[in-house]
């Protein structure tokens, strides 16, 4: 499985319309084609990484079911060592699986060849009773289990993993071929390096890169139109605008490592995306330490940056914020219904004030709150900061921004998926300080997006809250927050979300 077969390149109609002078490019936005791109590259994929680790709980549950079905079938439903068979045939299938991770049959190479795969996993199948027999020969307890049982196991259930593994093969297939299972990655460079790059990649049997294009600041006569069958797309600048559209796993940037002040430039651009990004060293005389490489089959590659809360962490924050969210909505619903009822008698119009907010990858969100200021002075855009003693602000408005209950109905938005409980928080799109726009005061701002943004986060815990009113408050937020998005972890969340009512019990920022 390639992903970057002839079938996936761009037709020669596309090219041709791309290097036409009259294709009706944007001014200074991305030009027609890689526009079209993107658009088709907008829908997210599954994650090999999680595809695996899913087929690991599948097959830890399908071989502990099958011997709990021959145990039930030969000696009747627990009615023999009821907890010790049921104990011995769940640490043996997580034997079973842990023996076929660190043998790597759990890649998707392996996963897409299963015949190819049929004498190593026997083997393994054979190891896991071995070793159990080895363990009950040592515990003496070899006399209490039937052998009979274990081997008519040892059957069943190789014929389980095995034919599963068939029809998991097909299935892996079919999403590879319909993209919905594959590395999406933008190359960074043109050339002759490039082109190498690209027929290496492509040489590999069995990996999931699909590139989607190419980027280049130089023009056509130092780096061509069309680099093995893929067209440039634009600058490094349109770049960044080309991920924000499409779903984008790896950036490669493709130039010599010895270019050392171009490609600390590209980087300084590219960073504030949420993806990998790898410098190609496939061409490279250079030599590292083998663990400072991560490969494309055996392409090698410089891991620069990696993308934050990815995969299984990302599952782990998702399902933090879900069952946090719901204790939050119950524990403050009392607060929230009394503030709702107390904003409808103190002024007229809505409870809720929805502001659209930069998200994850500069997406633009609805985050809600409770409605603070009078309907007719109300500002959506944020343009002008609430001051102290805001003539714009209601009796009750002042209240429940100083003590943050207006921030309440975000646990609505962390419930559903467009906020995180702990994260940077998110500013309004046309947010401003001193008439500049907060990513024209700190350079590489938009790296606050690399994740979601949250209800809470590190740097409201250290007091960068409320009012926005310098130059300096805005990078030293920024700075925090760029802090928790290089040290995320679940404890550190947990930290943040238990630390944030004791830290707004000060309340001089807020207004």
């Amino acid at each position: 499985m390639s992903g970057n077969d002839p079938t996936h390149r761009f037709s020669s109609e596309a090219v041709r319309k791309f290097e036409s002078p009259d294709s009706n490019d944007k001014p200074g936005g991305l030009n027609e084609v890689a526009r079209h791109v993107a658009a088709q590259y907008h829908r997210d994929t599954m994650s090999p990484v999680m595809v695996s680790g899913v087929w690991r709980i599948i097959e830890f549950a399908v071989l502990f079911l099958s011997g709990l079905a021959v145990y039930c079938l030969y000696l009747g439903a627990f009615t023999h060592l009821a907890w010790q068979y049921p104990l011995v045939l769940a640490i043996g299938s997580l034997l079973a699986v842990i023996l076929l991770a660190l043998s790597d049959c759990y890649q998707i190479s392996a996963l897409l060849r299963p015949v190819a795969s049929f004498p190593r996993m026997l083997t393994l199948w054979a190891g896991t009773f071995a070793l159990m027999a080895l363990t009950g020969f040592i515990l003496k307890i070899t006399e209490d289990y039937s052998r009979l049982l274990f081997g008519i196991w040892f059957v069943v259930g190789f014929i389980w993993l095995f034919g599963m593994r068939l029809i998991f093969s097909k299935l892996l297939r079919r999403w590879a071929r319909d993209g919905r299972m594959e590395r999406r990655a933008v190359i960074v460079g043109g050339g002759e390096a490039t082109e190498q790059l690209i027929r290496s990649v492509e040489k590999q049997p069995y990996n999931d890169i699909r590139i989607c294009g190419i980027f280049d600041d130089r023009d056509n006569k130092r780096s061509p139109a069309i680099i093995a069958g893929y067209p440039k797309l634009g600058t490094v600048s349109e770049l960044i605008e080309f991920a924000r559209i499409a779903s984008i796993d790896m950036l490669i940037v493709s130039l010599p490592i010895t270019a050392e002040r171009r490609v600390l430039q590209l980087l300084k651009k590219l960073w504030v995306l949420p993806v990998d990004i790898r410098l190609s060293a496939h061409s490279s005389a250079l030599q590292f330490r083998p663990r400072s490489y991560s490969y494309i089959g055996a392409v090698p590659m410089l891991d620069v940056f990696d993308k934050p809360i990815n995969d299984w962490d990302s599952v782990a924050k998702r399902t933090f914020d879900i069952v946090f969210s719901l204790i939050g909505i119950l524990v403050f619903s009392p607060i929230m219904l009394a503030t709702a009822l107390a904003i409808k008698l103190d002024s007229k119009g809505p409870v809720l004030f929805k502001q659209k907010r930069h998200g994850f990858n500069n997406e633009v969100i609805e985050v809600y709150k409770f409605r603070s200021m009078y309907t007719d002075k109300s500002d959506p855009t944020a343009k002008k900061t609430v001051t102290k003693n805001d003539p714009r602000v209601t009796r009750v408005g002042r209240f429940i921004r100083k003590a943050s209950i207006d921030e309440l109905p975000q646990f609505f938005n962390a419930l559903f998926g467009s906020l995180s409980l702990v994260g940077p928080r998110p500013h309004a799109v046309a947010a401003q300080s001193h008439n500049l726009l907060y990513n024209e005061v700190v350079d590489g701002y938009f790296a606050r997006h690399k994740v979601k943004p949250g209800v809470t986060g590190w740097a409201q815990i250290n007091g960068w809250r409320g009012e926005m009113d310098t130059n300096e408050k805005i990078r030293m937020r920024t700075e925090y927050d760029l802090f928790y998005i290089e040290n995320w972890s679940l404890p550190f969340d947990l930290k943040i979300l238990l630390l944030t009512p004791i830290r707004l019990l000060d309340t001089e920022n807020a207004y």
